[in-house]
């Protein structure tokens, strides 16, 4: 008879292996389905991490090992496979993946987001080395330097927004001729000294050796180009949440499954934890809470059942 368990956890970065931590205190049976080699999800690609609180400046590999030891010193089961869909059958879940399928009474779906990449020479060599994705979480440590920050909607204004209260010079680069912001955002964009919206013009190269240097910026308009030193560009032009298996089983909102703190989602069972999920603000300490609070939630739900 095929094993069946309390909870099948989707994803093993903070929040994944955080459920799998409450999890296995709260001796549940589970597993968790990791797709890639190594746990940690997206902080692995994090050079330092100064933001996660009682760890200042630890490197994100490290911390991601310390969440998956951590996980594993309680007993928790790891499986590497590819979660293809999930079906409901009898009120127990089937988790369905490529190489096999998981019956259990409860999912927690922790596959995070990836952030959309610009894909130019010097973007993957460089990222932690003065290429990021995060304001908030890398800013500190361009401190009085200049930067860049690529992209036109809410999160790129922010972005450049938070960065010019510390650096002493911030770009935004935009390929349009007008931002998509909210007016707000412009407004206070607009009244900042130390601000540069450079329009029209994209990133085609980001060139550094050891630490980004400079990025070659070309206008779209009239094809001239230039070489603009900088000692960071933050990259904001989107995320894409890990979601497309689970089309048409969960609500979502632009991708995102619709989820409260309670990470519970519209379908009894079934839970969302970590930068998958509807929230204001998705790094590795809202993460972890959310995985506290799915395995919160999946034991509530047990207990009704």
């Amino acid at each position: 008879m095929e094993k069946l368990y309390d909870v099948v956890i989707i994803g093993s970065g903070p929040a994944g292996l955080t459920a799998a931590v409450y999890g296995k205190r709260a001796e549940l049976s589970m597993v968790v389905i990791e797709k890639e080699m190594a746990s940690g999800g997206q902080v692995l690609n994090t050079y330092e991490v100064d933001n996660y609180p009682g760890l200042p400046g630890i490197n994100g590999y490290e911390l991601g090992m310390k969440f998956r030891d951590h996980a594993e010193k309680l007993g928790a089961e790891f499986v590497m496979d590819e979660v293809l869909r999930i079906e409901e059958v009898d009120g127990l879940y089937t988790v369905v993946a490529e190489e096999g399928s998981y019956v259990t009474k409860t999912v927690i779906i922790a596959t995070g987001a990836h952030h959309r990449k610009l894909s130019v020479i010097g973007e993957e060599e460089l990222t932690g080395m003065g290429v990021s994705y995060c304001a908030t979480c890398d800013g500190a440590f361009f401190r009085n330097k200049v930067t860049a920050v690529v992209g036109g909607g809410d999160v790129a204004i922010e972005d450049a927004i938070f960065l010019s209260r510390m650096c002493k010079k911030v770009y935004l680069i935009h390929r349009r001729d007008e931002l998509r912001g909210a007016k707000t955002l412009q407004t206070q964009l607009f009244s900042l000294d130390n601000v540069e919206v450079i329009w029209d013009s994209v990133v085609d190269k980001i060139d550094g050796g050891d630490q980004v240097e400079s990025l070659d910026v070309r206008n779209v308009i009239t094809g001239d180009t230039r070489k603009l030193p900088v000692d960071g560009v933050f990259i904001a032009v989107g995320i894409n949440p890990e979601s497309k298996a689970f089309d048409n089983l969960v609500e979502m909102d632009h991708g995102y499954i619709k989820a409260g703190e309670d990470c519970e989602t519209n379908v009894p069972g079934i839970f969302a934890a970590g930068d998958v999920r509807t929230k204001q603000l998705r790094q590795i300490s809202t993460a972890v809470s959310d995985g506290a609070n799915a395995i919160t939630s999946v034991e509530r739900y047990l207990s009704h059942q």
